[in-house]
């Protein structure tokens, strides 16, 4: 049987600010504008995935230097500040420490999976805290080092092949460019992190093919909302009234914050009945 408990987050609105939306800001671009006037049509009159579609215009909008050209560079520099939600930084320390402490027989694993762009999140100050992060990538052109195309569009139900990759072990740089491994059968008595042992932590749209997989599943599902942006809580509301998280709450992680509260409850109850398992399948 697994000792692994897989927590997973999603990133943008859900651990931080949306990174997309402050790179812009961070470059002088009008971020309503952009995204009303730039994305919208795309999604409303061309029938583009969201995801692909503000990929799309970044690239446009690099081209056309009036903002500067996005490069690598950039992205990772403004991932190295990019602000995080109040008690991020340490959560997952602290997560750690309850489970080493209640449960010393299970680990607890963290991943990420995101429609954002990977060279950010993976420059932020929690990146080093993840076994694995999966988030949407550019390559770079040659010559100017500005973006060129996406080489990874992480969308929607993309976001459950990942849940699979961590569900079998496929995961770290073994893992790398192997494409079709995520399709391997692989006996359930062997899977490395059943989903019944996963939790998953997101805010929007694109998260909604996990939480559906995970509560599905018997895993635990919570959605969460920004409170600096009240008008995206009716949104999170819907996940509720649809039955699609088990639980919805602030995106705030202090010891005191009702999320993080839930997650010490959910991770425990997960243990616990591993415990248990555990001791039935070793008579």
């Amino acid at each position: 049987m697994s000792d692994v408990i897989a927590l997973v987050f999603d990133f943008d609105d859900t651990l931080a600010p949306d990174s997309t939306s402050g790179f812009l800001a961070d470059m002088g671009v009008d971020v309503e504008q952009f995204w009303a006037q730039e994305v919208g049509p795309l999604l409303a009159q061309q029938d583009w995935d969201p995801v692909p579609a503000y990929l799309y215009k970044m690239i446009e909008l690099s081209r056309s230097v009036s903002h500067g050209t996005i490069t690598r560079e950039r992205l990772q520099q403004w991932g190295s500040r990019l602000p995080l939600h109040s008690g991020v930084e340490t959560l997952f320390s602290r997560l750690r420490t309850t489970v080493q402490a209640q449960h010393p027989q299970i680990q607890i694993e963290f991943y990420l999976i995101t429609s954002g762009i990977g060279d950010v999140v993976r420059s932020t100050s929690i990146a080093s805290e993840f076994t694995d992060i999966w988030a949407s990538e550019f390559i770079y052109d040659s010559q100017t080092s500005g973006i060129e195309f996406p080489r990874r569009i992480v969308s929607f139900t993309d976001k459950t092949r990942y849940l699979f990759h961590i569900q079998k072990g496929i995961i770290g740089p073994a893992s790398r460019n192997k494409p079709f491994e995520v399709n391997r059968k692989i006996p359930e008595d062997r899977l490395r992190v059943p989903f019944e042992q996963m939790i998953f932590v997101g805010d929007g749209y694109t998260d909604i093919p996990c939480f559906s997989l995970i509560r599905r599943s018997g895993g635990v599902a919570f959605g969460v909302w920004d409170p600096k942006h009240r008008d995206k809580r009716s949104r999170a509301w819907g996940f509720i009234q649809e039955g699609r998280v088990s639980n919805l709450n602030q995106a705030r992680y202090d010891d005191e914050a009702e999320l993080y509260q839930w997650l010490e409850e959910a991770v425990d109850s997960i243990a616990s009945r591993m415990a248990i398992s555990n001791r039935i399948y070793r008579g």
